[in-house]
Formats: C-alpha cells, sequence, structure tokens
C-alpha cells in the first residue's frame, strides 16, 4: 500500500498526516526544528511493511495549518495527544527525531495515557551545547556527513515555516530541560543515535538512556544525526526488534 495524505483538525488548526496502513500498532512519527515530515516519509513507507505507519507535520510546518504566533513546545507535545485521540490511535508508539524528541518526552509526561512506547532518534539538546552558537556550530559540523538529498527538502520545509517559525522552534528547543523530564516518562524507550551524530554525543546518548526509567540504547555506526533519513531500513528493524520485546 502506497503512502496516504490523511488531514485531521486538532482545535482550529489542520494537521497533516501521512499514513502507510500496515498490519501492527500505530507508530507515530514526530519530525524536528524547522522541519517536516518531508524527511520521514522513506522511513514510514518502510514501517508501513509492518505497522500502522504515520508521519505527521506539526502546526506551523509542513502541510499543517499556520497559527497566529509559533506555538510552544507543550502546546506543540499537546496537539500531538489531542490528534492521536482525535484519529482514534490507541496508544501508539512516538517516534521522535531530533526536537521532536523533546515534543513526543513532553506528550509522554503531560499526556501518559497517549502513548505505550517512544522511540527517541538523535535527542536534542545535550545541555552542554544550549546555547544557539553551540547548537549551530554542532549543526554545521554534522552537515557534511547527511545525505545531499535532504537539503532541497530542508529549503522546502524552510520555505514553508518561514523563518520567525523557524527561529522560534530552534529557541524552544534549546530552553526545553528535558533532562528534567525523561525519569518522568513511564513508559519503555529506545534511543537511536547515529555513531557520526555530531549533535548528539555519545555521552548525552548515554545520559538520556539513564535517565529514562526503561531506556535502552542503540548506537548506529556509520550514520549521522538524520538516521531516519540515511538507514530508513535499519532504523525500522531497530524499532521493530524494540517493539517486539517490550510487546507493547
Amino acid at each position: 500500500m502506497s503512502l496516504q495524505r490523511q488531514d485531521h483538525v486538532v482545535g482550529d488548526l489542520k494537521v497533516a498526516g501521512h499514513r502507510r496502513r500496515g498490519p501492527g500498532q500505530a507508530v507515530v512519527c514526530v519530525h524536528g526544528a524547522g522541519v517536516s515530515s518531508r524527511e520521514l516519509l522513506p522511513l514510514v513507507d518502510v514501517l508501513g511493511e509492518r505497522y500502522d505507519a504515520w508521519a505527521i507535520d506539526l502546526p506551523g510546518f509542513g502541510a499543517s495549518g499556520k497559527p497566529d504566533r509559533p506555538l510552544v513546545l507543550p502546546a506543540l507535545a499537546d496537539v500531538v495527544a489531542a490528534w492521536a485521540e482525535r484519529t482514534g490511535l490507541e496508544r501508539p508508539c512516538l517516534l521522535g527525531v531530533s526536537y521532536g524528541c523533546q515534543v513526543v518526552v513532553d506528550v509522554a509526561v503531560r499526556h501518559p495515557e497517549t502513548a505505550a512506547a517512544l522511540v527517541l532518534a538523535g535527542p536534542t539538546v545535550d545541555p552542554r551545547g544550549r546555547s544557539p552558537w553551540r547548537l549551530a556550530a554542532q549543526w554545521l559540523r554534522n552537515a557534511p556527513g547527511e545525505s545531499p538529498r535532504m537539503m532541497p527538502l530542508n529549503v522546502a520545509d524552510y520555505r514553508d515555516a518561514g523563518p520567525r517559525t523557524v527561529l522560534a522552534a530552534f529557541g524552544e528547543s534549546i530552553r526545553d530541560r528535558v533532562e528534567d523530564k525523561l525519569p518522568l516518562v513511564t513508559v519503555p524507550a529506545l534511543v537511536i543515535r547515529g555513531g557520526k551524530d555530531r549533535m548528539v554525543p555519545q555521552a548525552w546518548a548515554e545520559e538520556v538512556t539513564r535517565l529514562l526509567p526503561y531506556g535502552r540504547l542503540e548506537v548506529m555506526d556509520g550514520l549521522p544525526h538524520m538516521t531516519v533519513y540515511r538507514d530508513p531500513r535499519r532504523v525500522a528493524a531497530a524499532v521493530a526488534g524494540f517493539l517486539s520485546e517490550v510487546a507493547v
């Protein structure tokens, strides 16, 4: 089955979704700061061979509705929780990528009934790099390792969102103290780090895993920050192994 576009209205905002409906439980992918679900569609396509796989555009990004002002992180998390309820998904696995990890952690802490498990692929932000300049430097160091095919997708995403919304998302990622929330996550969580990820140091990935009450870490050698785009099949296999073990 090919990817299908399914939109829902949450509050007064359209939330655009892309779905490949497989036979298993729902896995919902949430994108990072400044971008949209474009980079997640290859992963959704692979996950959909086994799961009811989704990627959504957060409000302000991609094909979703544009609020009057950029939403803060808790508001984005509230939209994800309300969207899951609106679509009738029963305790999906939430898969966050980069800043999306911070969003799904906030969902899991403040809406614990929403998700049965989390996957945190490239979780940001390392507290030791919590400044715009350090984040920019990490991004520049990481960029050469990413697939060049991502560049036109990023350009389209930044154009669609606009500079105000893009900068607001990065600001939220820096201000959010995700390390204080991780110990409050009550569901199993898989942390994925690319072995060549310059935005998520190994020490921070290990700290994220340690802080999670039911966390486990998988390091994917040779991959950069966007593991989900560079090798979606490898990420999908890790997700499948994790979900089969935790039996959610």
